[in-house]
Formats: structure tokens, sequence, C-alpha cells
């Protein structure tokens, strides 16, 4: 076979994803955009909360690792058959929805803890724990209700259709949760920089939040056998892990967080490069897990054929993306009149940031769904968390330093 009629067999056998993986992912640059708009106008409120961009990365990643594993699942469902689209006491939706919505308050509220706590260790300067859990548990929980809604509708409309909703639900629950995350989470800020919530409210808050985290956990134990308690039970501590990488990718940012705000371009690019890198990875992660469950993709040592083919996809659809995101952020900047870099440094930092990014992605997503499926657990519940976050860390590691190089920070 000759080398183009490899291309037009790979181009062909492809075509749906490469339709559904480029509108999803058209919509995740664009709502990333808007969320890297709003991060770029927060310079006046980053410079004055210190610390509060080591909360950023684990905040809008936690939505995408609870939604993005919940589209995973339905994706999964739908492939093999025992999705029904139903919210009935019991069904599989509600029970995945009940999941999310548990482990959104819980972890949000395990996330200020620890971004503080971490920040205090290694003398870090940063607000008090009571400013982060108020900050985390606002954006987390009105962002997570809204992307519960958003689930439904992708679900929804995939199903009705007959579409895979592994080629693009990631791609939209990301951009959803990025767009909602960010707005809420400045939002939260202000209210603490301007002064509109006391100290006596926060401290009450976060007390409170103790006191309903504890319940809600003791309650998702005592619960009988179910969808709901299986996927707290397992997913919880793989959170918890990716809170603390997630953590780091915000700690590495923070490092450099005054020269970011004098380019305030650079703030524009971070959360559509990191989101639409996880984007790529929970694409990627949805059709291996979709695979494994399938028997279509066996869990070889070595990543087989069928697997390179989804690593070249991806690197296909990272070409377009990070150059729309280097793209687009130097016109919202040039817009908003931002410090920026020249066009073609910010393209180049994007991209070969992205590029990097995505080779450590594809092998990363591969050994995890194996590693998860052949310990006889859930690769939908663990490979798009523990894949987000790590490249959210690896990701926030490569632009730093591309842009140390391209861009002399």
């Amino acid at each position: 076979m000759t080398a183009s009629a490899s291309v037009r067999g790979f181009v062909s056998r492809n075509r749906k994803v490469f339709t559904l993986g480029f509108v999803g992912l058209m919509i995740s640059s664009v709502g990333d955009l808007l969320a890297g708009a709003t991060l770029g106008s927060m310079t006046e409120t980053l410079t004055q909360l210190a610390g509060l961009m080591i909360l950023i990365p684990p905040a809008i990643g936690m939505r995408g690792n609870i939604f993005g594993a919940l589209g995973s699942r339905l994706g999964t469902a739908m492939n093999i058959g025992t999705f029904e689209l139903s919210m009935r006491k019991g069904s599989l939706l509600r029970q995945n929805f009940e999941a999310s919505l548990l482990l959104t308050v819980i972890m949000s509220f395990l996330m200020g803890i620890m971004a503080s706590a971490i920040a205090t260790v290694l003398g870090v300067e940063a607000e008090p724990m009571e400013v982060f859990v108020f900050i985390s548990v606002l954006g987390g929980v009105l962002a997570g209700i809204v992307l519960v809604f958003i689930n439904i509708l992708v679900a929804d409309v995939g199903f009705r259709r007959g579409w895979d909703i592994d080629n693009f639900s990631a791609p939209i629950i990301t951009a959803a949760g990025d767009v909602v995350t960010l707005p809420m989470l400045f939002l939260a800020a202000i209210l603490v920089k301007d002064g509109f919530v006391s100290q006596a409210f926060l401290e009450a808050f976060a007390f409170v939040l103790l006191l309903l985290a504890a319940y809600l956990s003791f309650r998702v134990w005592r619960m009988k056998a179910g969808e709901t308690r299986r996927i707290v039970v397992q997913t919880a501590p793989v959170l918890v892990l990716c809170i603390l990488l997630d953590i780091g990718a915000g700690l590495t940012i923070d490092n450099q967080i005054e020269a970011l705000v004098a380019s305030a371009a650079l703030l524009v690019v971070i959360p559509p490069f990191l989101e639409d890198a996880n984007a790529l990875g929970g694409v990627l992660t949805s059709r291996l897990a979709s695979l494994l469950h399938m028997g279509t993709l066996e869990p070889k040592r070595f990543p087989s054929r069928l697997a390179l083919e989804n690593f070249a996809i991806i690197y296909i659809f990272s070409l377009w993306v990070f150059t729309l995101v280097g793209v687009t952020a130097y016109i919202v900047a040039l817009v908003m009149g931002l410090g920026s870099p020249s066009l073609l440094e910010l393209v180049g930092i994007s991209l070969v940031a992205g590029l990097l990014t995505v080779t450590v992605l594809n092998f990363l997503s591969y050994y995890v769904a194996v590693l998860t499926f052949r310990f006889n657990l859930d690769p939908d519940d663990h490979s798009i968390p523990l894949t987000s976050s790590t490249i959210d860390f690896v990701g926030a590691i490569f632009f730093i330093a591309v842009v140390a190089i391209i861009g002399g920070l």
C-alpha cells in the first residue's frame, strides 16, 4: 500500500472523529478564550490577593476532572448499550449526576484547604485558608450546577442523534467549566478583596463547610452498593492526587506572576492552552476507555497500531488547536489593550509548548487507561482526572519554559 493510500484510509476511517472532534474543539477554544480574557482582566485582583493563581489551575481543572469523567462514563454506556435517558431514582444517569455533585462539594472544600496548607509549608505568600475555601467552594459549586445541565444536554443530543459523544463531550464540558468557573472565582475574589464579606463570615463559612463535607462523606460511606457509591469511593483518592498536581501547576505559574501580569497576553493564553490540552486528553482517554471496554483495543505493554492511530489523531488536532490559541489570544490582547509579545512569538510559544505537552499526553493517556483496566478499575473514572491534572502540571512547566526561551520571561 502506498503512503497516499494509507493516508486516505486513515482519514476515511476517522472521518466522523475529525468532524465531531473539530467541532467540539472549536467550541472548546472559543469558550476557553473567554476564560483567558477573564484571567487577563484579573491582573489587579491577582496582584492584590496573594497566591490566588495557586488556586486557579486546580479550581478549573477539578471541573473537567469530575464532569469530563462523567461524560466519558456516559459515552462508554452508550457504546456498550447500557445507557438510557432517564433521571428516575436509581437510574444510571441520576446516580452519575449525584456522584458528580457530591464530589464537587467535597473536593472544592479540600482544594481550598490543601492549596493554603501547601503554600504555607513552602513559604509562598498566600491568603488565609478560609479565603481559599470560600473562593474554591463558591466557584466550584456554582460551576458544578451549570455543568450538570450541560452534561444532560450533551447526553440527550448525542443519544438521540446516535453520535459518539466520546469525540466531543470532553472539549465542550472542559470549555463550559472554564467559562463558568473563572468568572465565579473572580466574583468570589472580588467579594473578599473589596470587603463585601467579613472575616467572621469567612470563618463561619469554612466551619459549616467542614461539617457538610464530613456529613456527605459519612453518607456516601453508609450508602448501599451502587453506581453513586462506587464512583465517589473509587474516584475521591484519585481526585485528591489531582488536586496536588494542579496545585503544582498553580505554584509554577504563580512563581512568574509578576512577569505574566506585565505581559498580560500570556495570561490570556494560559486557560485555553491548558484546557485545550485537557480537551485533547479527554477525547483520547474517552476513546481508549471505550475501545478497552468493547475489546477492540488490547491492553498491551506497548501501544498497538490502533493506539498509535489515535495518537496521530491527537497530533493533528493539536497543530490546529494550539496555533488557534496563539492567534486568538493575540487578537484578544490587542482588543483589550493588554501587553503582548509579537504574534509570531505568541503562536510559537503556544504551538511548541502544546506539541511537547501532547507528546507526554499521548503516552500518559494510554498507560493510565491500560493500567486501570488491568487492575479491574474503570478507566472512565481514572483516566481523565489523572491525565488532565498531570497535563496541567506538565503543561505549566513546558509553557513557562518555552515562554522563557522564546519570550524572554
